[in-house]
């Protein structure tokens, strides 16, 4: 039977997978995809602990959870593009004009 310990194991390997991407890609798409991993991986513990416990408030977080990566993920992109029309490459060391 699967129990809570298996989705936190997972919710882990997830997390790190998330984690890595972020240290290790210079793609700036990449690096946004390794986000959302890593927001995934945070929904899946929520939810597991939600429904190990009985209580909703758990799955009402994911809900805004998944609105604001909905979010992240709409201004990543007008970045990225942005970046891409000016630079020409998704590189994160040629996004040292965005430092203001």
């Amino acid at each position: 039977m699967i129990g809570l310990h298996h989705y936190l194991v997972l919710s882990a390997i997830l997390f790190a997978a998330g984690v890595y991407g972020i240290l290790s890609r210079r793609n700036v798409l990449l690096i946004l995809l390794s986000v959302e991993l890593m927001l995934n991986a945070a929904n899946l513990s929520f939810i597991a602990f939600s429904r190990y416990l009985g209580d909703l408030g758990g799955q009402v977080f994911v809900f805004f959870t998944m609105v604001v990566a909905a979010c992240e993920v709409t201004v990543g992109l007008a970045v990225a593009i942005l970046l891409y029309r000016t630079r020409g490459s998704l590189d994160t060391d040629q996004a040292d004009w965005l430092k203001g």
